[in-house]
C-alpha cells in the first residue's frame, strides 16, 4: 500500500476554492481512503493524503489516468507554499 501525502499553506481564505479544484470528479480507483485535514490552529494549512491500494506503478498509472498534473495546475492558484510532497510505502500498520 501507498500513502500519498501533501501538506500545503493556501493563500488565506482560499480552500474552498482549493477543493473545488483538487476535485477529480470521477472517484479515482485503487485508492481506499482519501482524507483532507486542516490545521486546528492555522485553518489555511491542509494536508491531504489517500492510501493506494496497489504497487508505485500502478500509482503513477492511476495518476496519469487521473490527469494529476492538470490537478496541480488547478490547485497552484490557490496555494501559497507546498510544505511537503510525496508516495511513501506503508510498512507498518497499528490498530487499537
Amino acid at each position: 500500500m501507498i500513502c500519498t501525502l501533501t501538506a500545503r499553506r493556501l493563500k488565506p481564505g482560499a480552500y474552498e476554492e482549493f477543493r473545488a479544484a483538487w476535485d477529480p470528479g470521477a472517484k479515482p480507483s485503487g485508492w481506499t481512503h482519501i482524507y483532507h485535514c486542516r490545521d486546528v490552529e492555522d485553518p489555511d494549512v491542509v494536508i491531504s493524503f489517500g492510501l493506494f491500494d496497489g504497487t508505485l506503478d500502478e500509482l503513477r498509472e492511476a495518476q496519469a489516468r487521473l490527469s494529476r498534473q492538470a490537478q496541480v495546475e488547478r490547485i497552484d492558484p490557490h496555494v501559497a507554499d507546498v510544505l511537503l510532497d510525496g508516495s511513501y510505502e506503508v510498512v507498518e500498520q497499528l490498530t487499537p
